[in-house]
């Protein structure tokens, strides 16, 4: 059973981490590899409302994506938004990267590689994800713009289309840990954190929702006395 105030909390993360970015058309856009299919479906909505002209899906396979996707998850992503009517000419597939700075880095090495100038690229993630995909990817190629786009749904639904109620919001207390720990770290750029929001987290953690926490690196004040798993970005 999960309670009234947890549901607040992850509420309030979930509003924490949607950037509200205004779209515009970009060089490129990158949709981010996940167990979520939302990903592909949404980031093949925005190139064909002129959004982006290619795409890059990146992502090789995780613990929770292993058995759905073992191809991998930019082959499938791939798979996926061919089926919705984008052309196999504008997808680009990076299939080796195995969390959000890989996704960055390796997706970038690529484009280069290609030799296909960018400017702005429309970053597409996990509804949950979004300012922590933005924050990597500021930190890890910031000489171009970056506009955040995720499939535009609520917590409610989010958990509805997931059917694990408890994994989404474990997954939302990992996304905001790492915005508190990997700036120190040097693995994305400081965000903010509004003090009711840590509070949030907080109550979280004390609740019991730690599955995707990770090591802190330095000392600090966030779930200290949780125990940690190490887990992949």
């Amino acid at each position: 059973m999960i309670s009234t105030q947890a549901w607040a909390d992850a509420g309030r993360l979930w509003d924490f981490q949607q950037l509200g970015h205004e779209l515009r058309p970009c060089s490129v856009a990158i949709g981010l590899g996940s167990h979520d299919l939302g990903v592909a479906d949404t980031t093949a909505d925005l190139y064909h409302r002129g959004m982006a002209p290619l795409i890059v899906f990146t992502g090789a396979t995780s613990r929770t994506t292993r058995e759905r996707m073992p191809r991998g998850e930019a082959e499938h992503y791939r798979d996926r938004a061919v089926e919705l009517g984008v052309p196999v000419s504008a997808i680009i597939v990076e299939p080796k990267a195995r969390n959000t700075g890989e996704n960055i880095r390796f997706s970038r090495s690529l484009l280069e590689d290609q030799h296909v100038p960018v400017s702005s690229v429309l970053l597409v993630s996990k509804p949950y994800e979004e300012r922590r995909a933005y924050a990597t990817a500021r930190k890890l190629w910031p000489d171009v713009e970056w506009v955040s786009a995720s499939t535009p749904m609520t917590l409610s639904e989010y958990v509805d289309a997931i059917q694990d109620a408890r994994l989404v919001i474990d997954m939302l207390v990992g996304a905001q840990q790492r915005l508190m720990v990997y700036p120190r770290q040097g693995f994305m750029i400081e965000q903010k954190i509004p003090d009711e929001v840590a509070a949030a987290f907080e109550r979280l953690c004390s609740e019991g929702f730690t599955s995707r926490l990770v090591p802190e690196e330095t000392e600090g004040p966030e779930c200290r006395s949780t125990p940690l798993r190490p887990l992949p970005t």
